[in-house]
Order: structure tokens, then C-alpha cells, then sequence
């Protein structure tokens, strides 16, 4: 029986929905923090652990390694338990390893700690995603996905110039430790509020979890689960490793600028997400057949400017890294229209599913960069020479691989996508021309 003909407990994106909406999002904004603050606590990194940079790079590989590593069977569990559980499993996870992370003082320790966060991190944004797709309407839903990318964003603000000040003022553990505090605190909130969703009936799937496992190669089989994977690789990981990572050191040793003139560029690229995100969400909305034309043109848009950056002789002048950090910033509200493409695939009762698959695209591309940057560092320093503008440069070229393979793929996976539409139903095309949401659940 399809959900809409189910009864409802509460009206659909009405306060309620929206009540538990901000309360999972208010997760969800703590797990960018707990997944951004290295960015800028980076270097401090690096001497308090006294570790090389493909160690310090492994910092972030090892917790993206676990968070895409367990995207496929958070989205299970999903399916099968509901987002609430796994909200709070979630938010216990990154709140212990980040007050692990606090107090240890080893390099081994501290990787243990930064994979438990990354494990707790995994579990947020699809239990989001899933409140969303239950909680509002059809019509509602792809602008509640883009302000939930949004607003998420809020927790890179924390993370760049406040966090710089909190560890320049109380040290490294008491700064760590009580934004562990914060998240535990939170959780409160969502068990006495969320629920899965809004209808009488729980809105899992009933059968058993090795059913749900062995339907996954039909989930990725399936074109719109295709072009949402690849979507989400070509254009999420360039902000991503910018913003997790690379992007502090590149700014301040290899460009120059002072650490509160970089922590000020990562905060414009946050401002600017909050501007674009609600122009995507509008264009999605009005024009769904080209939502993976729109990240594509957002993807060619990052590569040039990146291509200026990287060939402009010398350091680049402070105006054209804003503009870099502006553009690149597009790429996390681009994003996030791969789960609205997959959407249009998709069965409610398979949207967890889903959204684990895609949501592994653009983690899977952002470890095998940041991992072959700091390589390449690492390569290019081996005597114990300062990294030069010239090793970050060379470093940062390895995204255009990515960016030219993971666009080839989507284009691809497309046109697949818009043959299997017209077999399904021959006026799906014609009504996503139009700007109507079709909803064509191929799986």
C-alpha cells in the first residue's frame, strides 16, 4: 500500500514536520563540525602528534574510509529500523570519539578516535534525508534536502574562524571536549521529540535485514541510483577536501595568507552556500529534467577556476582564492541534487537504500583525493623541506581526474536514465520537461 494512502498522525509539512526536522538537522550541523574541525586545527595537528603529512592526511582518509564504508549498510538499517535509532547511535558515536580524540596524545590512539567519529558521522545525513522524504510533501522536499545541506554548513562556520579563537584560547582538549558535550546534549532533544514519521503505521521495511542486503545489486543496477552516485563523486568532493583538509595548509603555506585571512576565506565559502543552495533548490524544483545538467555546468565551473588558480604565476592575489573558495563551495549544494535525481527512481521503502549508495559517491572521490595530496606532499618534502606553493599546486591538480572521470560517467548514466524513464512510461519525459515531479519508483 503506497504511503500516501496511509493514516497520518500529523499533517505533512506542518510544524511538527518541521519541529523534527531542526532537531535532526541540529545532528546533522554536528557532525559537519566533528567532521570539519581538523581543517583548521591542521597544523596544530601536525605538532601535537608529530606526525608527516600523509599521517595527518590519514586523519581524514581513515574517518571518510569508514563513513563511506558504512553508507551501504547505514542505508539498510535505515530501511529497516528508522531514522530515529540511528540518529542517536550516530550522535553517541561522534560524541565519544571526539572526546577521545580530546585527551589522547598518540598518533595510533588518535586515528582510532577519528574513525569512531567518522563511524557516528555516517549514520546523520541519511537519517535526515529519510525525515524529509517522510515528513513533507513531494513538492516540499527537494528545498527542505538543499536547506538541510545548507544549514548543515553551519557547523563549517564553527569549524573555521570560532574554533581557531576556542583553540587559541582553551587549548586543544578543552576545545574538543566540550563540543563532545554539545552533541550529547542535543540527543535529548531527539529522543524526546522524533519520530520515524508521521503516519500511524512505522514506515520500515518488515522484511528481514538479508532481504534488504541481497537487494542492493538491483539498487545500484538502477539508473537513477547511477547518476546520483556519480553526480555526487564529480561534484562534492573538491569543497570537501578543501574544507576537511587541504584547503588551510594550501592557503597558508602555499598562497601565504595569514590563518585569519584563510579562516576567513573557508568562512565566505561557507556564506555563499547559503546564497546558492536556495537557487539550486529553485531551479531543481522548476526544471527537474536538468538537475544532472546543472551539477555538471557546476563542475566545469570549479575545474576553470581551479585551472586559473593553479596556473596563475606565483601566489594567487586574495580577490581570485575568494572567488576559487565561492565556486568551489557550489560543489556542496550541487551535491545534494543527486539525491533528489535518485529520488525519482525510487520507492519510498527503498529511499534509505538509496541514499547510502549515492551518498558513498562523493565520499569514496573525496579519500582517494585527500589521500593522493597528501601522498604527493609527502613525496615532494621527503628531505624535510617546508611544502612550497609549487608542491601544492602539483598536489591540487590530481581533482581534475576526477572531476573529467566522474562527469564522463554521469552523462552517461543519463542518457540510461532517460531510456529506462521512457520505457517505463513514456510521459515521465515529457512531464520532467515540463517541470513536473514525477516520482517513477524503478526499484
Amino acid at each position: 500500500m503506497d504511503g500516501e494512502t496511509r493514516e497520518l498522525r500529523y499533517p505533512l509539512g506542518q510544524a511538527r514536520a518541521f519541529v523534527v526536522w531542526a532537531l535532526a538537522l541540529a545532528v546533522y550541523v554536528m557532525a559537519v563540525f566533528h567532521r570539519t574541525s581538523l581543517g583548521v586545527a591542521g597544523l596544530l595537528a601536525t605538532d601535537r602528534f608529530e606526525i608527516s603529512n600523509s599521517e595527518l592526511a590519514a586523519f581524514t582518509v581513515l574517518q571518510l574510509l569508514v563513513y563511506a564504508a558504512m553508507q551501504v549498510p547505514v542505508g539498510v538499517m535505515l530501511d529497516r529500523y528508522g531514522p530515529r535509532v540511528l540518529l542517536v547511535a550516530g550522535g553517541v558515536l561522534m560524541s565519544l570519539g571526539q572526546l577521545a580524540f580530546a585527551v589522547v596524545e598518540g598518533f595510533g590512539p588518535a586515528l582510532v578516535a577519528r574513525g569512531v567519529v567518522g563511524a557516528g558521522d555516517a549514520m546523520i545525513f541519511a537519517s535526515v534525508i529519510r525525515l524529509a522524504n517522510w515528513w513533507f510533501t513531494p513538492r516540499q522536499v527537494p528545498m527542505v534536502v538543499q536547506v538541510t545541506g545548507m544549514v548543515g554548513q553551519l557547523g563549517s562556520v564553527l569549524a573555521s574562524v570560532p574554533l581557531t579563537l576556542l583553540l587559541r584560547e582553551y587549548g586543544w582538549s578543552r576545545t574538543f571536549a566540550t563540543a563532545a558535550t554539545v552533541g550529547l546534549v542535543i540527543l535529548i532533544g531527539v529522543l524526546l521529540v522524533v519520530r520515524d514519521s508521521p503516519y500511524l503505521e512505522r514506515q520500515v521495511s518488515e522484511i528481514d535485514l538479508g532481504a534488504l542486503v541481497r537487494s542492493l545489486p538491483g539498487v545500484w543496477r538502477s539508473p537513477g541510483t547511477q547518476v546520483g552516485f556519480w553526480a555526487h563523486f564529480t561534484s562534492q568532493f573538491g569543497v570537501n577536501c578543501f574544507a576537511l583538509l587541504w584547503g588551510f595548509p594550501f592557503l597558508v603555506e602555499g598562497q601565504g595568507l595569514s590563518e585569519e585571512t584563510a579562516s576567513t576565506v573557508l568562512l565566505v565559502m561557507v556564506a555563499s552556500v547559503l546564497v546558492v543552495g536556495i537557487v539550486i533548490a529553485k531551479l531543481i524544483e522548476r526544471f527537474p529534467f536538468y538537475r544532472s545538467l546543472l551539477v555538471f555546468a557546476v563542475v566545469v565551473a570549479i575545474a576553470t577556476v581551479w585551472a586559473v588558480v593553479l596556473l596563475w604565476p606565483g601566489q594567487s592575489p586574495l580577490w581570485l582564492l575568494l572567488v576559487m573558495g565561492v565556486v568551489t563551495a557550489v560543489g556542496g549544494p550541487a551535491s545534494m541534487v543527486a539525491f533528489d535525481v535518485a529520488r525519482t527512481f525510487t520507492s519510498p521503502q527503498a529511499v534509505g537504500r538509496v541514499t547510502g549508495v549515492v551518498n558513498v559517491g562523493g565520499y569514496l572521490a573525496t579519500l582517494l583525493v585527500t589521500a593522493l595530496i597528501g601522498l604527493i606532499l609527502d613525496l615532494h618534502a621527503r628531505d624535510g623541506s617546508t611544502r612550497t606553493l609549487v608542491d601544492f599546486k602539483l598536489a591540487m591538480s590530481v581533482q581534475f581526474l576526477f572531476w573529467i572521470g566522474g562527469s564522463v560517467q554521469m552523462l552517461r548514466w543519463r542518457r540510461r536514465a532517460i531510456i529506462a524513464l521512457n520505457q517505463d512510461d513514456d510521459t515521465h519525459v515529457p512531464r520532467l520537461r515540463q517541470g513536473d515531479q514525477v516520482s517513477a519508483p524503478l526499484i
